[in-house]
């Protein structure tokens, strides 16, 4: 297959992985994978197998099938066809949503779009399970005071899942969106997000655990454009044996964006000093009554909490696994759901019991996990 990918010479692709995304594509396709993937939590449902609504397993209310464009950006482009389409009208909620995207082999693309009229609310949870090239496209428009949270987990055992989020956030409106990488696929998140009204608020973040020769990337940028606005960018990156990480994070803040509030919180652990974690935050202001701050740092767990533990009987593998789940927990502060916030640790936890051999009791009340 021939495939137009970027090149690493770009910018924003110096840590991609195009290479792994044609190897994702040409993987021969097989049979979809049986699981119970959807959480305890009610709410309309849609399963994707290799792009495709499965109708017999989906319950869609608010959710319609409909013909998308997905972009200009080099990846999201190639998913323009037929997508799910979540549209909610002014002061009204939506049921909260599920959608599983199961891969098979080869590659599949599929668009989305979330519009949310003034005042209304929704919460998505996508999980990503399977193997082969998964490419997603996401365009997401808030009216005024409008509210979105989504979850989203990457929990393929192979291939690739690149995601391209596309959102414009308006007045007194509010965005948040986490992400978790726990599946052994490759993965890159590319995001533009404009906070585009007054008062408005914007956060995307999450966890990025790699391991084997893995490569997992987010190249994320968050535009203000309005006055009063405020963003968090809140990432953790955990590297094990010879794989890779990468964090890019951007805050762009307008000439008339006065009183912007940015925060960018970047940070790597590395459980072996043959893995690799980058961090890049970067801050372009224009405006000058701001408050925006960012920090990005990369280092080993601490020896001395790990000695004091060993210390008090719990063995290695297991305080090494203790403290990376209090250093991943960050990014999961932000889940208010409380089902969906313990099925990000127990997929955080499946992963650290494979990567590090130390068994973890799961959060109650989730399913799912990390294959291994």
């Amino acid at each position: 297959m021939l495939l137009d990918l970027p090149s690493t010479r770009e910018e924003s692709w110096r840590w991609g992985d195009p290479a792994a995304i044609a190897a994702a594509a040409g993987l021969p396709r097989g049979e979809a994978l049986a699981g119970a993937w959807f959480l305890e939590l009610e709410g309309a449902r849609a399963v994707f197998v290799d792009g495709v609504l499965d109708a017999a397993r989906s319950d869609l209310r608010h959710v319609a099938i409909a013909p998308l464009e997905g972009g200009e950006h080099v990846l999201g482009r190639r998913t323009t066809g037929y997508g799910w389409s979540l549209r909610v009208d002014a002061n009204a909620s939506a049921e909260l949503i599920q959608i599983v995207h199961i891969s098979t082999g080869g590659d599949n693309q599929l668009p989305a779009e979330i519009v949310l009229a003034g005042g209304a609310q929704a919460s998505v949870v996508e999980t990503y399970v399977g193997t082969g090239w998964s490419n997603r496209s996401t365009r997401i428009t808030l009216g005024a005071g409008a509210k979105l949270t989504r979850a989203v987990r990457l929990l393929q055992a192979s291939g690739f899942v690149s995601l391209r989020d596309e959102a414009d956030v308006g007045a007194e409106a509010s965005l948040i969106v986490t992400v978790l990488g726990a599946g052994d696929a490759g993965t890159r998140i590319d995001g533009a997000i404009t906070v585009s009204g007054d008062d408005a608020f914007a956060e995307y973040g999450g966890a990025l655990l790699t391991r084997k020769a893995q490569k997992q990337e987010c190249a994320l940028s968050v535009r203000h454009a309005a006055l009063n606005g405020q963003s968090k960018q809140i990432w953790r990156a955990v590297a094990a044996d010879t794989s890779t990480a990468s964090l890019a994070a951007r805050v762009e803040v307008a000439r008339d964006a006065q009183k912007t509030d940015g925060v960018q919180s970047l940070r790597g652990l590395l459980l072996k000093r043959t893995a690799t974690v980058n961090l890049k935050p970067e801050l372009e202001i224009f405006a000058d009554d701001v408050k925006c701050a960012h920090g990005a740092t990369v280092g080993e767990l601490d020896q001395r909490a790990l000695f004091y533990m060993q210390s008090r009987g719990i063995p290695h593998a297991k305080a090494q696994a203790l403290l990376t789940r209090a250093f991943v927990g960050d990014a999961f502060a932000q889940i208010a759901d409380e089902t969906v916030r313990d099925a990000f640790v127990a997929d955080a936890d499946a992963w650290l019991e494979a990567a590090l051999s130390a068994p973890l009791p799961l959060a109650g009340g989730a399913g799912g996990g990390a294959s291994s």
